[in-house]
Order: structure tokens, then C-alpha cells, then sequence
């Protein structure tokens, strides 16, 4: 596991970044797993804007999401599809056909896990980039959660929900389930950046680092990945030496 540690959020988005823009320079047709939540956006306003100086294109790239509120439609405002559009995929030249986000509607939760397993088997993700929740959540993959789970519908922890719920107008609005790659999915991918920021963070990060690995701190899972990247700011990393 590397850790670089940069002295702001402007600095950590640019880092993770390069890392990208290398990856599809190197590898045009590069397979990305990408994130939602605050952490990934100075990322992908950094990946715009590579794009718009012609640094690099997305024409042959292709993503998959980590999870999707169950519930939700693409269009909803606070659903991750709608997300992913606003903050990067409206912006750049990939394919609609080349994203791919587990649906939040349409079936049965367990025919959209199904569905999008089923996708992941065949993906054969070159990075997948990843925060961290405050109780060590990867994805959606709560604490308890089996390191060999795939594609699952998940109950919320109440934690999860009180986090995100500056999202939404209030806490009832948020949902109480969401369908996410499993903790075996995300392992699967060639390499790994995770990207933390705020003091906030700072604890969880210190127990990523220095704690044991433990199905309750997800998250520490990643020590068994052979190529691990770990981005902070000077605030996240405030509690690690």
C-alpha cells in the first residue's frame, strides 16, 4: 500500500489525476471503476479538464460504478447515475453504451444484483477508484460485510444514511437500501486508488493503516490487494505518523 500525502484537496485531485491520465495514455481502451460522494469530484474536474485541453479522450474507455440507491431512478437528482453525468461523463467524449452503473429500478433488487455481476465477471477493471466511509465502508460494503461478497442489495447503516443525508432534503429521503459492487468485485481490479479528505477521515484512515484486517472495517481488506494507492490531505492524514 503506497500513501502519498498532499497538502490539500486541490493537490490530492491532481495526483489522483496524473494517475488516471497516465493509465489512458498508457492504455486508451483503459476499463475505470469509478466512485460517488464528495471526495471524487476535484478528480473529475480535473479529468474535464485534461479532456477539453486534449490531453486525453474517453472515446474508448469504459466505467463501471461501484452502487446505485435502490429506489432511484437514472434521472433523480440525487440518484448516481444523474451524478456521474453532471460531474464528468456530460463533459467528456465516452460512449453512453460504455458506462455502466447498477440499476436502481426496473426489477427486483436481487435481478439488478444479478445483472450487474454478471457484467463485473467479464469487466476486467484496470483501477477502480474508491473513498473511504467513516466506518470503513467501501462502496456500499458496511462493516460485517464478507471479504468474498459480490453484487449484493444492502441495508444502509444509520451511519451511512446520517452522512449522506446533506444530499437530500432531509434524513427520510434518503434510502434504505442501495446495490453495490461486492468487496470481491473491488478486489478484482488490477489496481486500486483510494482518495480521502477532511479531517473527518482522519480516524478511519488511521485504523486502515495501522488496525488489523477485519471483515468489520471493510476497508482494511485492502492491505491483501498487491497494488494499492492512497491519496490524503494533510487532514486525514493529521492522525497517521
Amino acid at each position: 500500500m503506497r500513501i502519498i500525502i498532499a497538502q490539500d484537496y486541490q493537490e490530492l485531485s491532481d495526483r489522483a489525476s496524473r494517475i488516471i491520465v497516465g493509465l489512458i495514455t498508457e492504455k486508451p481502451d483503459a476499463v475505470l471503476g469509478l466512485a460517488t460522494g464528495s471526495t471524487p469530484i476535484g478528480l473529475y474536474q480535473k479529468l474535464i479538464e485534461k479532456y477539453r485541453e486534449k490531453v486525453l479522450s474517453f472515446e474508448k474507455i469504459k466505467t463501471f460504478n461501484l452502487d446505485e440507491y435502490y429506489g432511484l431512478s437514472p434521472e433523480h437528482p440525487q440518484s448516481y447515475h444523474y451524478f456521474m453525468r453532471k460531474q464528468l461523463f456530460d463533459h467528456v467524449d465516452i460512449k453512453p453504451e460504455s458506462i455502466n452503473i447498477p440499476r436502481g429500478v426496473g426489477a427486483e433488487p436481487e435481478v439488478l444484483c444479478q445483472e450487474y455481476n454478471e457484467k463485473l465477471k467479464t469487466a476486467n477493471i484496470d483501477l477502480q477508484v474508491l473513498g473511504i466511509g467513516n466506518n470503513g465502508h467501501i462502496g456500499f460494503n458496511e462493516p460485517g460485510t464478507s471479504f468474498n461478497q459480490e453484487t449484493f442489495v444492502v441495508e444502509l447503516a444509520a451511519e451511512t444514511r446520517e452522512a449522506n443525508k446533506r444530499f437530500f432534503s432531509s434524513i427520510d429521503e434518503v434510502p434504505r437500501h442501495a446495490i453495490t459492487m461486492g468487496i470481491k468485485n473491488i478486489m478484482e481490479a488490477k489496481k486500486i486508488l483510494l482518495l480521502a479528505s477532511g479531517v473527518s477521515k482522519a480516524p478511519a484512515i488511521k485504523r486502515l493503516i495501522y488496525g488489523p484486517i477485519s471483515e468489520e472495517f471493510p476497508a482494511s481488506v485492502l492491505k491483501n490487494h498487491p497494488d494499492v494507492t492512497v491519496i490524503l490531505d494533510r487532514e486525514a492524514a493529521s492522525m497517521i505518523k
